[in-house]
């Protein structure tokens, strides 16, 4: 593409370097910072683009010569400069072997074959305000981030984001890090992507330790999630009570810390065909950072009604690795105190807001050259997280406002007199690795690796009981005690997989043609483990005291799972430039799984170049999602007691016998039929538009039914099913199932600007998503049609999906720079949203207005090294329409929507770069 050259032999000389020119450049990233030299100084800048990533320079106010004001941006950084022609620069490695640049055409014409095969080993950015031929994309975005290879929605290496013939958004997660008041990563870019949903759940049990986070209002486990273009494992934790993603699992993006990601790339289109399972939605790739130097992160903050405090230490450190390598390595402390915002006096004991949380994580990055061309590389991380949140409360021996005791039901008179609210605590240890290697055979690029992950979570109920062991203890004469705390078991996912990609770029085809093609093999693994006996037993029979511990009964030997599966694939992926203006892709994939079966998909993308600042593209695609381990085998069992009879609320398993009674087959891969439509428009360098339309048919999807009730079994239809459920004292019984059809529509539109404005640079963003979700048809088993499919599947429960995510949301974002300071203010604003209540059609539903919130930020360079930044989020306070506590699932006056219920926050940033 224009703009991309290599590095060769011999230098050329005649760039006037004494000249001398006022520069005003503020303290930034090296590719912001050399855009605006090549601007001021009125010179082509050209670099390696590993190079320029993660490094940043100091501030350069003042009259210096070319050469001078160079050297002050490099200082420190390991790269030097030379003069190329009469009219460039090249920024190389300090003591790099002196070389010389040439085009594609001339070094092509030079070596015939080889630049089919060497061209693009070593790509380098031109830096030129004015260049014919320059892509706008390449030098709009170049203040953003730092590097313009993308590696996801497209194979071919020197493709952009701009050229790209689907959207790409590209989050510059390194430099929102050092603006934004929040503090882990999904947060982050809850409130930089338009297309993205990230909300902290209440009262949901291991959800309130695990962020679901996922895009265009579709499930979280319809996102893939990928680190430096690898897969990146999912979590073991299934969303059941209290969830807004009932039935799905998901990836969690808290899990690496956000100083060791230097930007994040969102595909906002269906990609299945080209990374596989899960990429219904699109996929976002997490790229790590490739520094050499040390950066601190120290940060604190909280809500301004003096809870949820926040702490934030961070360092990451990067040295070279030999002539040709690198290690960079973070490590990260978060502790995130509870909110609570629970005035309610017939309910003191219970915390409503966010659970407390605790991350100690460490990450690494890193790989070093092997022979010419190859490369070996590395990355991976740990991280260990406790969590703890508060259950519903349990009433004491005399309630406040004449509520009814709990005892001996849920409570002890001799333990909690007074009502308690059990504590659910979690262990939840992540763990990933990818190893693998780089190189070229015969003009072919072959990128070989294996990678390994897993995630686990273990509950720990305290402040709690086993109500029947109280009662049995006072049945027999004692004091009516039980134990505080139970392990109450937990899960686990594990993930090993082996892929290979190979690609090849052929420049002389047409007007240019990548190939690529690869395969896969991978092995999961889920296994639930059961909780200590006093978790979920019972102790004292009929009439008496619930079994297990209160909050969450651990799990039951019977709830057991240790199961596998292995699964493979192919793929083959080419993009054509039939022209200089029309571009063709095609991807094709077939997968194997032995659980299920087979899948085959298929996808095609085009673009076409108008002019040198419009361009339509386009795409239409098949994809799947295969049903999760997580999602096949959950099992969960409670106890109650009814007229007093111990019966059980269940949630089913495939191939158990309640759901084989029920007609719920083993569940099948959901199939999704992807098209979009949009356009890119850059009239000028510093201006970019971006409009695309979509739509995403989703076939099986998977979700958590409602509660079958046995009572409510009557047809005789469903007398088989009753009669199991009778015989295993199942009182009621939920599934989950390939139960709807789902239609989702939607318009994302971006802005991006930047303009100098008086002595300083003003860059703006405006995103804007607009998404429906609706559901097109139930699908029940034959047995669940016969009690009609209202009992299968409620109007709240319909709403769970097609109100999984705002109506819209938009985010507009300003930051000013001038000197040493620079500021930033962004509006986020979430459209209506509607959910469901559960007295169902009797009352109205829950029906959320639009809300806007406001964050604002001021930071100062205290000197070349530390910068110091004060701010607010939500500083206006906006909170979601109140509704009636009685139909919420938080039992609280808002659910957690929009910008979530705790209010405005403040926070504090203190950072440092050592070069």
């Amino acid at each position: 593409m224009a703009g991309m050259l290599l590095a060769c032999q011999s230098a050329l000389a005649g760039v006037d370097l004494s000249r001398v020119i006022r520069f005003e450049i503020p303290a930034q990233g090296l590719g912001a910072a050399l855009l605006q030299f090549s601007r001021q100084a009125q010179v082509q800048i050209i670099v390696e683009s590993r190079l320029a990533e993660s490094l940043s320079t100091p501030t350069l106010n003042g009259e210096y010569a070319r050469g001078s004001a160079l050297e002050i941006l490099l200082n420190g950084s390991g790269l030097t400069y030379r003069a190329v022609g009469n009219a460039a620069i090249a920024i190389q490695a300090a003591g790099a072997e002196d070389s010389r640049v040439q085009s594609a055409s001339e070094q092509e014409d030079a070596e015939g074959g080889r630049a089919d095969s060497e061209r693009h080993t070593r790509s380098t950015l031109r830096i030129d305000d004015a260049s014919e031929g320059m892509d706008p994309g390449e030098l709009r975005d170049a203040p953003e981030r730092l590097g313009e290879i993308v590696v996801v929605g497209t194979r071919r290496p020197d493709r952009s984001a701009a050229d790209a013939p689907v959207p790409i958004d590209q989050i510059p997660l390194a430099t929102l890090l050092h603006r934004s008041g929040q503090f882990e990563v999904g947060q982050i870019v809850q409130f930089a992507a338009p297309s993205f949903n990230s909300n902290r759940q209440v009262g949901a049990d291991g959800a309130d330790h695990i962020d679901s986070a996922a895009l265009r209002g579709l499930g979280p486990d319809q996102t893939l999630v990928l680190v430096n273009g690898k897969r990146l494992h999912s979590v073991a934790l299934v969303n059941v009570y209290g969830s807004r993603a009932r039935g799905n699992t998901g990836t969690d993006l808290n899990t690496i810390p956000a100083l060791a990601i230097e930007r994040i790339d969102v595909l906002r289109d269906g990609a299945a065909a080209q990374y596989g399972s899960d990429a219904i939605a699109g996929v976002m790739n997490i790229g790590l950072k490739r520094s050499r130097q040390l950066e601190l992160v120290a940060a604190t903050g909280g809500y301004t009604r003096g809870d949820g405090e926040n702490t934030q230490l961070a360092v990451n450190y990067g040295f070279d690795l030999g002539a040709r390598g690198f290690m960079n390595l973070t490590g990260e402390y978060v502790e995130r105190g509870p909110s609570n915002r629970n005035r309610d006096p017939c309910r003191p004991h219970r915390e409503i807001g966010d659970a407390s949380v605790e991350n100690r994580t460490i990450y690494l990055n890193s790989a070093i050259g092997t022979g010419e061309t190859g490369e070996l590389y590395l990355h991976g991380g740990m991280q260990n997280r406790m969590g703890d949140a508060s259950a519903y409360d349990r009433w004491g021996v005399d309630p406040p406002c004449g509520q009814s005791t709990h005892i001996p039901v849920r409570n002890s008179a001799a333990m909690y007199p007074d009502g308690f609210a059990p504590r659910i605590g979690t262990q939840v240890r992540d763990r990933t690795v990818t190893a693998g290697a780089r190189t070229n055979v015969a003009g072919w690029k072959a990128d070989l690796s294996g990678t390994h992950g897993r995630n686990s979570m273990e509950y720990i109920i305290a402040n709690t009981l086993n109500a029947s062991i109280a009662n049995a203890d006072l049945l027999a004469g004692g004091a009516g005690l039980s134990p505080t705390a139970f392990e109450a078991g937990g899960f686990s996912f594990d993930q090993s997989l082996i892929n290979l990609d190979v690609t090849r770029y052929f420049a002389s085809a047409l007007e240019g043609i990548n190939v690529a093609f690869g395969a896969e093999t991978r092995r999961e693994t889920y296994q639930i483990r059961a909780g200590e006996r006093g978790s979920w037993d019972d102790y004292d029979g009929a009439g008496g005291g619930n079994a297990g511990s209160q909050g969450f009964p651990g799990f039951r030997p019977e709830d057991r799972v240790d199961r596998s599966r292995n699964a493979s694939g192919a793929y083959v992926d080419v993009e054509a430039q039939f022209t200089d203006k029309f571009l063709f892709a095609a991807a094709a994939r077939f997968e194997h799984y032995s659980d299920f079966g087979n899948a085959q998909i298929g996808k095609l993308a085009s673009s076409y170049k108008i002019n040198d600042s419009l361009r339509l593209r386009g795409s239409v695609s098949g994809g799947f999602r295969a049903p999760s381990l997580q999602q096949q085998y959950f099992s969960s069992t409670i106890t109650n007691f009814v007229q007093g009879a111990p019966l059980d609320i269940v949630i089913a398993p495939n191939g158990s016998p309640i759901a084989l009674a029920a007609g719920v087959s083993s569940l099948r891969e959901e199939q999704s039929r992807n098209a979009s439509l949009g356009l890119a428009y850059a009239p000028t360098a510093s201006l970019s538009v971006t409009l695309d339309a979509y739509q995403v048919d989703v076939r099986d999807r998977i979700v958590l039914i409602q509660g079958i009730d046995t009572a409510d079994l009557t047809s005789p239809s469903t007398a088989a099913l009753r009669a199991v459920l009778e015989s295993l004292n199942v009182a009621r019984a939920q599934f989950l199932v390939n139960a709807v059809d789902t239609r989702t529509r939607g318009v994302d539109a971006t802005v991006n600007h930047a303009a100098q404005l008086g002595a300083g640079t003003m860059t703006t963003f405006l995103g804007v998503n607009y998404n429906t979700n609706s559901i097109t048809r139930v699908n029940p088993t034959s047995v669940l049609r016969a009690q009609g499919i209202d009992a299968f599947l409620s109007r709240r429960e319909r709403l769970f999906i097609e109100g999984a995510a705002p109506e819209s949301k938009a985010i507009l974002s300003a930051n000013y720079t001038l000197g040493r300071w620079d500021a930033t203010v962004k509006l986020t604003h979430f459209g209506s949203l509607t959910l469901g209540t559960f007295s169902g059609e009797t009352v109205p539903d829950q029906r959320y207005r639009p809300r806007t919130s406001v964050d604002l930020s001021l930071g100062y360079e205290l000197d070349s090294t530390w910068k110091f930044t004060l701010g607010g989020t939500n500083i206006f306070d906006a909170l979601p329409s109140p509704q009636d506590p009685n139909e919420t699932d938080t039992n609280f006056t808002h659910e957690s929507v929009q910008m979530g219920f705790n209010g405005a926050a403040w926070f504090a940033r203190l950072s440092g770069n050592f070069r």
